[in-house]
């Protein structure tokens, strides 16, 4: 039986976290826009040709195109029994356009799942975050240490915080969160599709109510 979830919750709720894990439990991909988005841009596709139009000219990715790169994904055969989505939809006009793209294909999601924090949690968690210089790893000061401060557990290069993971930046985001996709919130509530989780207990805890809730949705 397919599973077909979508994962909203604003930066620094968890969603990739989360979403790897539920995607191992569950046997499904999970879809995030943005690697699909690096994915078309590094292999040079028609739609990362064009995303990299605008982005060279400073202007938003239309829909379309972001549509377009989602819709590739899901007609992969690992997306057949389900898959799991972050990161998309960000808008209601996006939902809408998912909405009909499964209509298309004859399915439909099963559940949307909202990993709710308040937003000085989310702030908190955001400020943790530290990249290696050389290999790009992640690092977080709360939830995955490096054994060494400053450190990369894996290659040894340096760590440091990217310009875009400054409080001012964060809060930017979270302002076009609040503007853009919480009224997704409301908009798969009406849709008998919304299940709330505490984004603020642990890493497992939060998994596990969020496995449970997947698996009712889902008929398992």
């Amino acid at each position: 039986m397919g599973c077909r979830i979508v994962l909203l919750g604003m930066p620094g709720a968890g969603k990739g976290t989360q979403a790897d894990l539920l995607a191992q439990a569950l046997g499904v991909p999970h879809v995030a826009s943005g690697d699909l988005f690096r994915e078309h841009l590094e292999k040079g596709t028609e739609l990362g040709r064009l995303a990299r139009s605008y982005i060279d000219r400073g202007d938003l990715v239309p829909d379309e195109v972001t549509i377009g790169m989602v819709a590739e994904r899901l007609s992969r055969p690992d997306c057949a029994s389900g898959f799991i989505l972050d990161g998309f939809p960000r808008t209601v006009p996006q939902a809408e356009a998912l909405d009909r793209l499964l209509r298309e294909r004859g399915v439909a999601l099963d559940a949307v799942a909202y990993i709710r924090v308040r937003e000085e949690v989310a702030l908190a968690r955001l400020a943790g975050r530290w990249t290696c210089r050389q290999c790009g790893a992640v690092f977080h000061t709360l939830f995955n240490p490096p054994r060494q401060a400053g450190v990369c557990d894996i290659c040894g290069g340096e760590l440091y915080q990217r310009s875009d993971e400054t409080e001012e930046a964060h809060r930017r985001r979270l302002k076009v969160y609040q503007e853009q996709t919480s009224p997704l919130i409301d908009y798969y509530r009406r849709a008998g599709l919304l299940v709330e989780i505490d984004g603020e207990q642990s890493i497992e805890d939060v998994q596990a109510d969020l496995r449970a809730a997947v698996e009712v949705a889902c008929g398992r």
